[in-house]
C-alpha cells in the first residue's frame, strides 16, 4: 500500500485518480485550493485519508502547503496534477510552472514524482526569459516546463522516479464535453506510475501517453535548458532547487 498526494484532486483527472487509488486501498491525500472545494473532495473520495488546502496561484500559500505536507508524514508518490488552461498568463505561470517547482523543492522527496503535461507542450517554447516579461508564458510553454522539470529531476536526483504524462484531450471540465480521448485512460497512467511494480512504471525521465513512452519536445532533454528553467524558477520564487536529493526520506 502506498501513500500518495495528488494536487488539484477536487475534480477532473485528479479526482478520478484519487478514487481509483483509494478504491485499491492506497492512502490518498487530496488537495484543494480552498475549504469549500476541500469538503467536496473529501465527500467525493470515500476512503481518502485527508485533504490539504492551498491556493497554488499564491506563492506563500504554496510554500505553506509544502510545510503541511511534510508535517503530515512521508509520501511514496506525489502526482502534480493541478493546472489551469484558459486563464490569465500569471495564473498559468504560478499554478502550472512555479507551484510544481516549489512543491518539488520543499516537499521531502518521495520515491515517485509524476507531472501532468499535455500534448500541447510540443507547441511550447522553453524561453524562460518570457516568464518575467509582460504577457508571460502560454499554456503550452507551462506544460513544456513540467516535462523539463521531470527530466531535470531524473538527471539530478538518482533514485527518484520522475516522469511526465500526457493524459490526452479528455472530456473533463477543462477538456470540454466534446473531447475525443478516453476519460479512463486520462487518469490511469499517472495512477499506474504512482504505485505499479511493473518494470515499465519503474523508470525515470520519461514522457508517457496511455502507459506508453512517447517522444516529447526535443528541448525538454537539453540540460542547459533545464538548468535555465530551474534558475528562472528560483529567481521568481526564492526557492532553490536542491541539486543533490536530500537524504533520509526514501
Amino acid at each position: 500500500m502506498a501513500r500518495i498526494l495528488i494536487t488539484g484532486s477536487s475534480d477532473g483527472l485528479g479526482l478520478l485518480a484519487a478514487r481509483w487509488l483509494a478504491g485499491r486501498d492506497h492512502q490518498v491525500v487530496l488537495h484543494a485550493r480552498n475549504e469549500q472545494r476541500a469538503r467536496v473532495a473529501l465527500d467525493s473520495v470515500p476512503g481518502a485519508e485527508t485533504v490539504l488546502v492551498g491556493d497554488l496561484g499564491d506563492l506563500e500559500a504554496t510554500k505553506r502547503l509544502a510545510a503541511e505536507t511534510n508535517a503530515s508524514g512521508p509520501f511514496d508518490a506525489v502526482i502534480h496534477n493541478a493546472g489551469v488552461y484558459q486563464a490569465p498568463a500569471r495564473d498559468i505561470l504560478y499554478v502550472n510552472t512555479l507551484a510544481p517547482y516549489v512543491l518539488t523543492c520543499l516537499i521531502h522527496p518521495p520515491q515517485r514524482l509524476i507531472y501532468l503535461s499535455s500534448g500541447l507542450h510540443r507547441q511550447g517554447r522553453p524561453a524562460v526569459e518570457r516568464m518575467t516579461r509582460e504577457g508571460g508564458i502560454g499554456y503550452g510553454d507551462s506544460k513544456l516546463h513540467v516535462v523539463m522539470l521531470a527530466k531535470a529531476i531524473a538527471r539530478l536526483w538518482p533514485g527518484v522516479y520522475a516522469n511526465a504524462v500526457n493524459p490526452g484531450w479528455v472530456p473533463t471540465k477543462m477538456g470540454g464535453k466534446g473531447a475525443p480521448d478516453d476519460l479512463d485512460k486520462g487518469f490511469e497512467t499517472q495512477a499506474w506510475l504512482a504505485v505499479s511494480a511493473d518494470a515499465g512504471a519503474m523508470v525515470t525521465g520519461r514522457y508517457f501517453f496511455h502507459k506508453k513512452e512517447t517522444p516529447c519536445h526535443p528541448g525538454a532533454d537539453d540540460p542547459a535548458l533545464q538548468n535555465g528553467l530551474l534558475a528562472a524558477c528560483e529567481a521568481l520564487t526564492g526557492v532553490r532547487f536542491p541539486e543533490h536529493r536530500p537524504e533520509g526520506f526514501l
